[in-house]
C-alpha cells in the first residue's frame, strides 16, 4: 500500500510490499475473492486508453476492478499513478495481493496561468521507467490524456522524435491542444534526467 512518504509529491510502497513483488497467487486464492476473482471465459476490458508505450510499458486512466484480470496478464512489477488521490480500497487491495511497487506522484496538471507539473518530479519518474527492472511498468493518471501524455512526450524526446510526432501522440489521446502541456513538453530538459544506461531498455 503506497503509504511510506519520500517527500511531499511521491509515495512508495513499504518494504513488505515491495519484498512481495514477485508473489504468485494460484487461481484458487481469486475463486474466494470478490475482487479478484476471475470468471473464465469473461472478456478481458483493458483500463481507458490503455496502450503499449514500448515493450514493457504501457499507459491508460485510472483502473478499476473490471480491469484487474486484464492487468494480471500483464504480470506488473510497477505501477506508477499521477494524480492528487489516494487510491481506493480495491485497487489496494490489487496491488497488494499481486506484490505490485507502487510509485504515487501527488501532483496536479498543468493550468494556466499558476499550476504547473513538477519537473523533478517527471524526471524521477523517467529514471524509474527508463530503468528494465522496474518492467514490465504501467503508468497512469485519472482519464490517461494530459499528465500522462506530459510524461510520455518527455520520454519521446529522450528517444529523439521530433516535436511534431510527440504532439500528434499527445493529441491523440488527449483530443483537444492543450497548450500549457506541450510547452510544458517543449521545454522539459531531457538531457538531464539521470537514468542509469547500464539499465536502460533495448528499445532506448
Amino acid at each position: 500500500m503506497p503509504l511510506t512518504a519520500s517527500d511531499t509529491s511521491l509515495t512508495t510502497t513499504d518494504d513488505k510490499l515491495r519484498s512481495r513483488r514477485n508473489v504468485h497467487h494460484s487461481n484458487n486464492h481469486y475463486d474466494t475473492c470478490s475482487i479478484c476473482y476471475e470468471r473464465p471465459g469473461f472478456p478481458l476490458v483493458p483500463p481507458l486508453n490503455f496502450a503499449m508505450i514500448a515493450p514493457g510499458v504501457y499507459r491508460s486512466g485510472h483502473p478499476n476492478k473490471q480491469n484487474f484480470s486484464f492487468l494480471r496478464k500483464l504480470g506488473l512489477k510497477t505501477i506508477m499513478y499521477f494524480a492528487t488521490e489516494d487510491y481506493p480500497p480495491e485497487m489496494v487491495h490489487f496491488i497488494e495481493r499481486e506484490g505490485i511497487e507502487v510509485f504515487h506522484y501527488r501532483m496536479e496538471g498543468n493550468k494556466e496561468p499558476f499550476i504547473e507539473m513538477n519537473p523533478d518530479d517527471i524526471s524521477h519518474a523517467l529514471v524509474k521507467l527508463l530503468d528494465e527492472r522496474s518492467h514490465p511498468v504501467l503508468i497512469h493518471c485519472l482519464k490517461g490524456k494530459h499528465r500522462i501524455g506530459c510524461l510520455v512526450g518527455c520520454l519521446r524526446k529522450i528517444q529523439r522524435w521530433s516535436m511534431t510526432s510527440i504532439f500528434d501522440e499527445y493529441r491523440k489521446f488527449a483530443g483537444t491542444k492543450v497548450l500549457a502541456d506541450q510547452e510544458f513538453i517543449e521545454i522539459f530538459d531531457h538531457q538531464k534526467v539521470p537514468y542509469d544506461p547500464k539499465y536502460q531498455p533495448a528499445w532506448l
